[in-house]
């Protein structure tokens, strides 16, 4: 089996894919409460912070 690296870069990348992603699926959600898509919405954007990309300026309004 091969193991593939991933740079940090592409790590980012993914990342601010999978917020994009959490963010269009609350507006979608129409207002209705979803505790763990919020969840889901700190963690990602903990992780974020933590690779030094600040969440506020892609955050969907």
């Amino acid at each position: 089996m091969e193991v593939m690296e991933v740079t940090d870069k592409e790590l980012v990348t993914v990342t601010i894919d999978r917020y994009t992603d959490l963010q269009q699926i609350k507006k979608a959600n129409g207002g209705h409460e979803n505790e763990m898509l919020d969840y889901f919405i700190k963690v990602t954007v903990a992780k974020l912070s933590s690779m030094g990309v600040n969440a506020e300026d892609i955050t969907l309004s």
